[in-house]
């Protein structure tokens, strides 16, 4: 007689566990593929679970559990730039482009469908979760500045930097993660540096900053 292949077992986890898994599950296919081609039916084949038991955990469908998956992104993305405030600061902020470029080297397929809108299960809700990173990213930045209230001209500036890293990003993963991840961290960083010296040439604030920075890079 063939053997029968052996039922799978679902492991007994409780609540958090189990849906902290199906979110590591959807995580894992929305980095490789756009959410749209990712049905609830792949994300229980992933978990190995059953649908119904997705269904459990996020009644909203798949538009609750991507929103949620979201979340878990953008938390990890946030965590990127939460770089401790010691040394000086190009080193910190090539620390912190380690950290976010690496995100997006794993997450490459998932990253381009976020960054690029267009998805048929982007909502306002998805929109503002991306724009929450973005505000965070900048207020490491001003934090890694030594600026508590940032005039307009270094807002502006801090923020067009932030476009530049991810429109950066995305060309990168376009043209096969060309150049190199860490010379791409290097041009970025000095970039940054680049862009606040000719914000300076304007600002006071800002020429103030880059006067610090000079100073903390010699030490």
């Amino acid at each position: 007689m063939t053997p029968q292949a052996a039922t799978p077992a679902y492991r007994r986890l409780s609540v958090e566990q189990r849906r902290s898994q199906l979110l590591d599950s959807a995580l894992s296919l929305f980095a490789h593929r756009a959410p749209e081609d990712v049905s609830l039916d792949d994300v229980a084949e992933a978990a190995g679970v059953s649908r119904p038991l997705v269904y459990r955990y996020f009644p909203g469908g798949k538009q609750q559990l991507y929103e949620a998956a979201l979340k878990s992104a953008a938390e990890a993305l946030r965590l990127c730039f939460d770089e401790p405030r010691q040394g000086p600061l190009t080193p910190r902020l090539g620390r912190a482009l380690d950290r976010y470029l690496a995100f997006v080297d794993e997450h490459d397929t998932g990253f381009s469908a976020l960054l690029q809108g267009g998805s048929v299960v982007g909502t306002s809700r998805t929109t503002a979760i991306v724009d929450e990173v973005r505000r965070t990213a900048a207020e490491h930045l001003f934090s890694h500045l030594g600026v508590a209230e940032p005039g307009p001209r270094l807002r502006m500036t801090v923020r067009m930097w932030i476009a530049a890293v991810e429109a950066s990003s995305l060309i990168w993963l376009d043209d096969g993660k060309q150049p190199p991840r860490d010379e791409l961290r290097d041009w970025l960083v000095e970039q940054f540096i680049a862009v606040l010296v000719v914000t300076a040439g304007r600002d006071p604030q800002t020429a103030a900053v880059v006067a610090a920075i000079s100073g903390d890079d010699r030490h």
